[in-house]
């Protein structure tokens, strides 16, 4: 059975109204990494790159700050964004582009993008990538002033039963109509579970498909995931992308979803199978003690024979008879 997970109080991994059921809209969510990490980390976020002939510049930019981190031109040496350039390391590996950001802070949360611009028949044309979500946690209690830019969410963990249901509030710093959140899961699988745009488009992960619905009220969201298995045991992460600023994201919810079923049976059958042995050796053990008693009750006792040898006086009777018979003659 999985135990509780003990962490420091602002130390938790980041889980991620009338109800109805969200849609599956697929997505590309092959396309997107998550990522959790704490203050002072370093991470790696890896792009594929295109080295066709088109290609004018690469970028990997903020998109919730809309600003541009590395700048790769075609034919000059990289440019990185000031706030990054102390902390910033870059490296081709065959096809693809390694970046590192070392000393992580909270502001690096954010959504990352490689995209890059191309030149076809004369018209620049700007060709997205891999997206990145970044979410940065405070080792230790932030200052309020730097809390305030964190949501609520609650639970802060949850330990149902497999086939139960967990709902998982969040209160969001703006209306869900104007900004897009998410549900993300950091960890043990990392991924995107549910993303709601603007326009209140929603695209759940193919692993929640038919097991999530989420229902809002103004700035409250409230996540219902059903059917837990134990394979759903995770941090996860509600979020929200606000423009100009860095990702928002809450505490977070630990999920541990028990195995208590499997491991009462096992343990059960275990013991089932230790007591029938138990019994097995001790009737073998009185089953050999009897018999050696009931052997010795029974056996027959040897007569005492007292043996003569008559062998010699046979003969010498035999041998009288012989020489009177000898002596008639």
């Amino acid at each position: 059975m999985l135990g509780r997970l003990c962490l420091p109080n602002a130390s938790l991994f980041l889980l991620l109204l009338p109800c109805f059921p969200a849609q599956d809209g697929g997505g590309n969510e092959q396309s997107t990494e998550v990522i959790s990490a704490w203050e002072g980390d370093s991470i790696s976020i890896t792009c594929p790159m295109n080295d066709s002939q088109n290609q004018v510049v690469m970028y990997f930019k903020a998109i919730t700050q809309n600003l541009n981190v590395i700048y790769f031109p075609k034919e000059e040496p990289p440019k990185i964004n000031p706030e990054f350039a102390n902390r910033t390391e870059y490296s081709k590996e065959g096809q693809n582009l390694r970046i590192t950001l070392h000393r992580l802070q909270e502001s690096d949360s954010e959504i990352y993008l490689c995209s890059e611009l191309v030149k076809i028949d004369g018209h620049h044309k700007d060709l997205y990538g891999k997206t990145t979500i970044v979410v940065v946690k405070a080792i230790a209690i932030p200052p309020l002033t730097k809390s305030s830019r964190a949501l609520e969410q609650s639970p802060l963990h949850a330990n149902p039963e497999p086939g139960q249901s967990v709902s998982i509030t969040c209160v969001l710093k703006s209306s869900p109509e104007d900004e897009e959140f998410y549900l993300l899961r950091a960890h043990v699988q990392p991924g995107r579970i549910l993303s709601v745009s603007s326009l209140n488009v929603s695209e759940v992960s193919l692993a929640f498909g038919n097991r999530l619905e989420y229902s809002r009220e103004g700035n409250r969201v409230v996540i219902t995931l059903h059917s837990l298995q134990e394979k759903d045991s995770d941090n996860y992460i509600c979020a929200q992308q606000v423009t100009g600023s860095p990702l928002l994201s809450a505490s977070g919810t630990m999920l541990l979803v028990k195995e208590a079923e499997q491991c009462g049976k096992s343990s059960w059958g275990l013991y089932a199978l230790l007591v029938v042995v138990a019994l097995l050796f001790c009737a073998l053990v009185c089953c050999a003690l009897c018999r050696v008693d009931v052997k010795k009750y029974f056996q027959r006792k040897k007569p005492n024979v007292v043996y003569e040898d008559m062998s010699y006086n046979s003969r010498r009777s035999t041998l009288v008879r012989s020489n009177t018979y000898c002596r008639g003659e």
